[in-house]
């Protein structure tokens, strides 16, 4: 049984206060089909970023209730499938990203798609390689904003989060409260401009209790590498927390000494910027399954 939960049940900010628009068994396929960051406002070059309400923004689908899922349990939520629409939208927004400061005109692009392409104003071509802005769990107090990421998930916009990953959650109230959006058909790590090929779209997921408790989360996994996330305003914490989290998995669940750990990573892992344009900036840390394996460990099926 699949369920499908429509875009026009949304959310704006994770909190345990929201009634949950649909109820699913744990190892149940979910389709969340999403709106774009702005909400289906802007539909032509001559929409700008002035023009908008931005109340509406950064939308999620959802929250979703996950029988089984109780607090500080772990979530593994396995993306099947992601699908985009036919064109993404970007934009310039003076006083917005890394270099907002120096753009003073804004500007909107809208993006054709061919075939696994995206054309850039008629003149670039880039690959697309969809994946998922925002996707969190409901915070165990207050609210948080779709667009700030944190322990919970959230506004993490790390390119990893796609199809054929696993993305690890702690749950922090019953039922989870699962929410997901700002799909975007492409976008480089750090997404400097505030914004990637912002797309409507859907995802195909599984979740999934696992006996990982303890597991320093947001944790996601691919063919390649495992990684830990972490979010902190400060960009150079949020950089110290993915290599702390990395090292901790290394110890208590690959048992490895932490001068191994340590010397290990630094051979053969890789720090990356996810983001650096939110409220709080978000890094991860890589390590390669194919040195997990040489340890002896492997993630559970």
């Amino acid at each position: 049984m699949t369920t499908t939960v429509s875009r026009d049940k949304y959310f704006y900010a994770f909190s345990a206060d929201l009634a949950p628009v649909a109820r699913v068994n744990r190892g149940e396929e979910i389709v969340l089909e999403t709106h774009d960051c702005f909400q289906g406002q802007i539909i032509s070059e001559s929409d700008l970023v002035t023009t908008l309400d931005w109340n509406r923004t950064n939308p999620a689908t959802g929250p979703v209730w996950i029988e089984g899922a109780l607090p500080e349990t772990v979530l593994r939520l396995t993306i099947l499938d992601v699908q985009v629409e036919d064109h993404s939208v970007m934009v310039a927004i003076p006083g917005a990203g890394v270099l907002g400061d120096q753009i003073n005109v804004p500007e909107t692009t809208i993006l054709r798609h061919d075939g696994d392409e995206l054309v850039f104003k008629n003149k670039v071509r880039i690959r697309q390689a969809p994946m998922i802005g925002v996707i969190g769990l409901a915070p165990a107090h207050g609210s948080i904003s779709n667009g700030v990421p944190g322990t919970h998930g959230g506004n993490m916009d790390c390119t990893l989060i796609g199809k054929g990953s696993r993305l690890y959650l702690t749950v922090q109230v019953e039922g989870g409260l699962l929410g997901l959006g700002d799909l975007h058909a492409c976008m480089g790590d750090g997404e400097i401009v505030a914004v990637g090929a912002e797309v409507a779209g859907s995802v195909r997921l599984r979740p999934d209790i696992v006996p990982l408790q303890g597991l320093p989360t947001p944790f996601l996994e691919n063919n390649e590498v495992v990684a830990t996330i972490c979010s902190d305003p400060d960009l150079d914490l949020a950089a110290d927390g993915a290599i702390r989290n990395m090292s901790q998995f290394l110890m208590e669940f690959a048992r490895l000494s932490l001068n191994d750990a340590s010397m290990l990573m630094s051979a053969a892992g890789s720090l990356r910027i996810c983001q650096v344009v939110d409220p709080a900036k978000t890094v991860r840390f890589e390590f390669p399954k194919q040195v997990l394996g040489q340890i002896g460990y492997q993630m559970p099926a």
